[in-house]
């Protein structure tokens, strides 16, 4: 596809896409905070509570399999907007949930419709010059991470001062006023090339298998993730018990630390531009490992925390978007599908991870949350040093790379 000037991803473009990203992310955490008071609400355990967040994460994966492709087929003016109004549609149903049973199956839900942010992600890697692909995509990716950290603050705050469903209520208006903003500023592209659904979801695994760099690549990106939502599902625990004893609002400050990292990888996806994707990818997962031996050796000190938490987040970031970038480079028609096989990979991985925060807290509390983690990254650094003249394949150029539909 040729850009023109009503087409190329504009700095205020990219700006509104990172922000609509954020929210479509945001969405599916807005319960992890709140596990207690939502387990006191229902009468449940805290176990039961915590599945709210395994469930939506569960429902995301299966949103990215089932929905996402349709990206690469779909008019994207239209199908993202409406993404976002059923996402909203949940959200509501999450708010006035009478019973517990209620509010998991609108979460799983929401988990299953708020594919925004990984419809977006691929479509400004689209719209974006080449020498900037990695900048745009590290920008809204970020803007994805941000959500993530900063849903659990504002989410805390929320239930503190009006009860955890006001938080669902106005999750709900917003999205229906960004679906809204989409729609307007999504240019119109030319047509794309039908595919029938099924082939089109066997697609995802062709795709998969013709590129040697994607396999490691989600084996990496899944286990971050799982560290990612292994370590804030437990960060709740921590808190809540001695020696700290935080409130909601407290704990969802903490997340303003997770925002600071986000923030500062902001640029990750610019050290791709400069060629230094892979070697940049293996200091991340090095740094990751690190921060969490300062969160186990810091764990009664606040100060500790934090710092690790603004380091863990920083390695993240920077892995994540250099791993879809790279991808998204190896195939342009196909970008939408390659994003399905990463967040997929991924949320499984998040899913895993929250599984394993209650019953690890429960075994061995903090010591065997990290070691579980670190588990997880030294698996990580392993397949990236195997694999690093794998990861570092060129893309194959083709007639079709640039048109603006699936080869």
């Amino acid at each position: 596809m040729s850009l023109t000037s009503t087409t190329r991803l504009t700095p205020a473009r990219t700006m509104v896409f990172a922000i609509a990203a954020g929210l479509a992310v945001g969405n599916l955490y807005w319960a992890q905070p709140l596990i207690e008071i939502i387990s006191d609400a229902f009468g449940v355990s805290s176990t039961a509570a915590a599945v709210l967040v395994t469930v939506t994460q569960i429902g995301y994966a299966a949103g990215i399999f089932l929905l996402v492709p349709l990206g690469d087929v779909l008019n994207r003016r239209r199908f993202i907007p409406l993404m976002l109004t059923l996402s909203a549609v949940m959200l509501a149903g999450a708010a006035l949930a009478p019973a517990y049973g209620v509010l998991l199956a609108a979460l799983g839900g929401l988990g299953l419709t708020t594919v925004g942010a990984q419809l977006l992600t691929p479509l400004a890697s689209e719209l974006a010059e080449p020498e900037r692909r990695g900048s745009v995509v590290g920008t809204v990716a970020s803007g994805a991470l941000i959500g993530i950290m900063g849903s659990r603050t504002i989410s805390g705050v929320v239930a503190d001062l009006f009860g955890w469903r006001a938080i669902f209520a106005l999750a709900a208006v917003a999205t229906v006023i960004v679906a809204v903003v989409l729609h307007r500023i999504i240019p119109e592209l030319g047509p794309r090339e039908p595919i029938p659904y099924p082939r089109l979801l066997r697609s995802v695994f062709t795709t998969i298998a013709q590129h040697r760099a994607v396999p490691p690549t989600l084996v990496i990106s899944a286990a971050t993730f799982a560290v990612l939502s292994l370590f804030w599902t437990s960060l709740t625990y921590l808190l809540t018990a001695d020696p700290f004893g935080y409130t909601v609002t407290q704990i969802g400050l903490v997340g303003l630390a997770g925002l600071a990292g986000a923030i500062a990888a902001r640029n990750a996806g610019a050290l791709h531009d400069r060629g230094w994707s892979v070697p940049a990818n293996g200091a991340a997962t090095t740094l990751l490992a690190l921060s969490l031996l300062l969160a186990w050796a810091g764990r009664t000190s606040i100060i500790a925390l934090i710092i690790a938490v603004i380091l863990l987040d920083v390695a993240v970031q920077a892995t994540l978007v250099l791993g879809q970038t790279r991808l998204f480079a190896l195939d342009p028609a196909a970008r939408s599908r390659l994003n399905t096989a990463v967040v997929v990979a991924n949320f499984l991985g998040g899913a895993i991870g929250s599984a394993l925060a209650g019953p690890l807290w429960a075994t061995g509390g903090w010591t065997a949350i990290m070691l579980a983690a670190l588990a997880l990254t030294l698996t990580a650094l392993t397949v990236w040093t195997l694999t690093r003249a794998r990861l570092a394949t060129p893309p194959v150029r083709t007639p079709t790379s640039d048109r603006n539909g699936p080869a």
